[in-house]
């Protein structure tokens, strides 16, 4: 599957900086080694950690909130072109049977600004199925300092 160049568009640049700097107010370091504020949207999409963000709807609401960001290992977990990741209900990234749980953790993460060591099941867009583990969400802040969405990295994934 090729993969797009996202981070070239004006919102995507900004949308990956807000995700960066959001990062680093909920856990006080940096996600990126990138120090170089015009490289990052770049590295970011091409970072092998699965990198995902949402918008700020209500996580208990239907359709809930709706994936704004996937780089591209998330788009490779998920077997869908950015196309079909943005926009797609954030809860369809994992099965009908793990969406209570995930929507728990989300509104826990909303209130905190900041969790790490989440664990789940997920389903691709194929209908594989793999388990995350120590991944890391927290809030997303706009340049006014109001939360706009959360976002999810994790390293740790495999299989099932």
């Amino acid at each position: 599957m090729p993969i797009e160049a996202p981070w070239l568009t004006p919102p995507q640049r900004q949308l990956a900086s807000c995700i960066l700097r959001s990062h680093r107010a909920g856990f006080g370091r940096p996600l990126l080694s990138e120090r170089d504020p015009a490289h990052q949207p770049q590295a970011l999409f091409a970072c092998p950690t699965v990198v995902l963000a949402h918008d700020g709807s209500d996580p208990g609401g239907d359709p809930g909130p709706r994936l704004i960001y996937a780089n591209a290992a998330a788009l490779r977990l998920w077997e869908r072109p950015w196309g079909q990741m943005l926009g797609l209900p954030s809860r369809l990234t994992a099965e009908p049977q793990e969406r209570s749980g995930r929507a728990q953790v989300l509104l826990r993460a909303r209130h905190q600004h900041a969790i790490g060591g989440y664990s789940g099941v997920r389903i691709s867009g194929s209908g594989r199925r793999f388990q995350i583990r120590n991944a890391r969400l927290w809030t997303l802040w706009d340049a006014d300092g109001q939360p706009c969405g959360q976002a999810a990295a994790f390293n740790d994934w495999w299989w099932l």
